[in-house]
């Protein structure tokens, strides 16, 4: 066994060669250059550095390089007017030309758009100033707000996490203890401080701090500005979700003052594990959410295009939770956002936190910890022992509708029958009519009818035919243009097709079976409508007739008639009955405009002296009236159904849509000329030779019989034929003229 001596002990003086012989060989250490680390300060420290000596700890320093100007995507309309304020300017110097009046007209517009943009950001665009690359770091903001401020390094446990930075400064001599997320202002630092996202150890840091500010009585101001907690492996290794648990717990039964400002984003736990604070205010711009709007619009909508309605949806900006009670204040921005005047930001952080601290510090101990709790305890209160009403309780949670067609006819009889069942109880029981799941049920048999009529269609062989008309019926529509007659004689076609084939279709009978459902229902509705409308009619009637002024009036006339001894009709003077009637038009003019606000046309009967006379009733000529009515009405629909007369009032429609509510004098004389057509159109066929020679027939026989009745002037003649065509073209007048509403 080889066997190792060991040298002696050294002389005094001995070189290290002398010590090996020549067959130990010789070691040699060959020193990397590196760059000497002024620490803890440099060699030639200024003394009178502004925050004094101990700022020299800090390795934060100010940029040695201006940032890059980052223009966002909403931004872009003021880059335009910005680059138009340096092109004059550019040409004033270069022509010597005087462009000043220019110069200020475009400034002064810039500033108004700057105004405008900035005092109506939507969610997503607040998220994106937020996220500003150039937006000022917690470290900016408190080197501008504290007279002296030394970092504190490490959480005594292996590691300090540049992520958080932790530290103890003055503001106007008073002592705090300053801790927050500290994002990088460029990609170098983004990289050194991961992004502002902790570890395990940054938020052991802090609670590090935490417990020594408890200790000495330090109130704390806490700045969140953090995407969330770092998530990758490690973390979780290291107890992320401990470390974020622990802070929370110990924030609570903190005896000191707590302020908390978010200055940015303050995203999910990896913001709260610093922010359960008395008061919790934030930035204008800064946004503070449970999970940010990519991930919130990747969940719920798949993509991360999204993301403007989630930023929506969230309520995640400043005056939405304060509405919330979530943020206790907003602190200010300038326009275009804080990094466009960081001191200026600065400053109004530093009132709202002295503000804040003053209001606190009058607080003790007890009624520290409770303001502290119930500032959580409110957020999304609730009551205990109070019901949920059922209809929120199934709102709750969406329900998955079953596919179009496989409910069966079965299921849908009953669920009408049930419904049908439900309204005669409610009717009983209360006497009014109850809706509650009418409406959901039409619109479930709506689509049931849709879909059988797809089916249908499907089954006949006409879908490529239907889908090829849809398509040029939307582009018609979309392009404001009247329905081409080709067009209008291509749908009829096949709307007849459809109609004569429907018969031989496999889903026939379920079709039908599922459309006298919608039909049953629809008449229930319509008849509860009517009957709620009707009783509201009777109501304003009643008001009417019970006005006291009408009382008043009626009781006058009650006491001129007893004074005037009249006992019957034909023994009131003429001046009297001139009055009963004249009161008898108001009420009347009255309820009339109470009925016509209901939307119901009422036709005023002007009483004439064979309407108080016993041969008024001609009950020989009624069915000859009622036939001419219908061959008059019959020629009117058969018309308005032509393609001609449907084209010119879809043309109508169309330019009245186009006019809008002031049509120009063109326009007007388009809309006048095509329902001049129109009317002339009806006119011709309801004076067509037949109906004119029927209706002078019929009118000299009720004028015949009149004078054979001893009628003194023939006036029941007005109220015949003659009056039937009248009221035809009056009704064709009113149609035509009222065609767009």
């Amino acid at each position: 066994m080889a066997s190792l001596t060991r040298p002696s002990a050294p002389l005094p003086g001995a070189a290290a060669s002398d010590l090996f012989g020549s067959s130990a060989g010789a070691v040699v250490a060959k020193l990397r250059k590196v760059k000497k680390h002024e620490y803890p300060w440099p060699d030639d420290a200024d003394p009178n550095v502004k925050g004094g000596v101990l700022s020299h700890l800090s390795h934060f320093k100010p940029l040695r390089e201006k940032p890059k100007p980052v223009t966002l995507e909403f931004e872009k309309p003021l880059m335009e007017l910005e680059k138009k304020i340096i092109d004059v300017r550019k040409m004033a110097n270069e022509t010597g030309l005087d462009f000043s009046d220019q110069i200020v007209l475009l400034e002064n517009k810039y500033r108004q758009a700057l105004k405008d943009l900035y005092t109506h950001l939507t969610p997503i665009q607040r998220v994106n100033i937020a996220r500003h690359p150039n937006r000022p770091t917690f470290l900016d903001h408190v080197f501008s707000i504290t007279d002296k401020f030394v970092e504190l390094h490490g959480d005594r446990a292996g590691y300090d996490d540049p992520a958080i930075v932790t530290g103890i400064g003055t503001i106007d001599g008073e002592r705090y203890m300053f801790m927050g997320h500290q994002k990088g202002r460029n990609t170098k630092e983004n990289i050194q401080r991961n992004f502002g996202m902790p570890t395990p150890h940054g938020y052991r840091k802090a609670l590090r701090m935490m417990y020594y500010a408890d200790h000495h009585g330090f109130p704390i101001i806490t700045f969140i500005d953090t995407p969330g907690a770092y998530a990758d492996l490690k973390s979780e290794e290291l107890g992320q979700g401990e470390a974020i648990a622990h802070n929370l717990r110990t924030m609570f039964g903190l005896k000191v003052p707590i302020v908390s400002i978010v200055i940015g984003e303050g995203g999910s736990g990896g913001a709260l594990a610093i922010g359960c604070a008395n008061k919790l205010l934030m930035l204008e711009n800064a946004v503070f959410y449970v999970a940010s709007p990519e991930a919130c619009a990747a969940i719920l909508w798949k993509t991360a295009k999204a993301s403007p309605k989630a930023a929506e949806k969230l309520k995640i900006t400043a005056p939405e939770l304060c509405k919330l009670q979530v943020a206790d204040g907003i602190i200010p921005e300038p326009l275009g956002g804080a990094h466009a005047d960081p001191s200026w930001t600065s400053q109004q952080i530093k009132n709202a936190v002295v503000e804040a601290m003053n209001e606190l510090k009058k607080m003790d101990t007890q009624e520290l910890l409770k303001h502290r709790m119930l500032k959580f305890r409110k957020i999304g209160g609730f009551q205990e022992g109070i019901p949920v009403d059922p209809k929120r309780k199934v709102n709750m949670k969406m329900k998955e509708e079953p596919p179009l067609g496989t409910i069966s006819e079965a299921e849908l009889e009953s669920a009408v029958e049930k419904l049908k069942q439900k309204i005669v109880k409610a009717k009983e029981s209360s006497g009014e009519a109850s809706d509650s799941g009418l409406d959901e049920l039409i619109e479930k048999l709506k689509k049931e009818v849709d879909h059988e009529y797809s089916e249908a269609v499907k089954a006949l062989g006409l879908d490529e035919r239907m889908s090829t008309l849809q398509e040029e019926f939307v582009k018609s529509k979309q392009q404001e243009q009247p329905l081409h007659p080709i067009l209008m004689d291509k749908i009829d076609k096949l709307k007849k097709e459809f109609n004569e084939g429907l018969p031989g279709a496999p889903n026939y009978e379920s079709l039908k079976s599922k459309l006298d459902m919608l039909n049953e229902l629809s008449k229930v509705k319509n008849s509860e409508k009517v009957a709620s409308q009707k009783e509201e009619i009777n109501r304003k009637l009643k008001e009417v007739l019970e006005r006291p002024d009408w009382k008043e009036k009626v009781e006058a006339l009650n006491a001129e008639i007893e004074d005037s001894g009249a006992t019957s009709p034909e023994d009131v003077d003429q001046g009297l009955m001139e009055k009963i009637v004249n009161l008898k038009k108001e009420i009347e003019m009255e309820m009339a405009n109470v009925l016509e606000s209901f939307g119901l046309h009422v036709e005023a009967v002007k009483p004439t002296s064979s309407d108080i006379s016993p041969q008024t009733s001609v009950p020989e000529f009624s069915a000859q009236l009622g036939n001419l009515n219908k061959e008059i009405n019959n020629k009117i629909e058969e018309v308005v159904q032509s393609t001609d007369l449907k084209n010119m009032m879809e043309m109508l429609k169309m330019e009245i849509v186009n006019a809008g509510k002031t049509p120009d004098p063109s326009s007007k004389s388009k809309i006048d000329a095509l329902q001049q057509q129109i009317k002339q159109r009806l006119f011709e066929a309801i004076n067509s030779t037949e109906l004119r020679k029927k209706h002078e027939e019929l009118t000299a026989e009720i004028s015949e019989f009149v004078e054979s009745s001893g009628g003194s002037n023939g006036s029941l003649k007005n109220s015949s034929g003659e009056e039937s065509l009248k009221h035809e073209e009056s009704r064709i007048e009113a149609n035509v003229g009222g065609n767009g509403n």
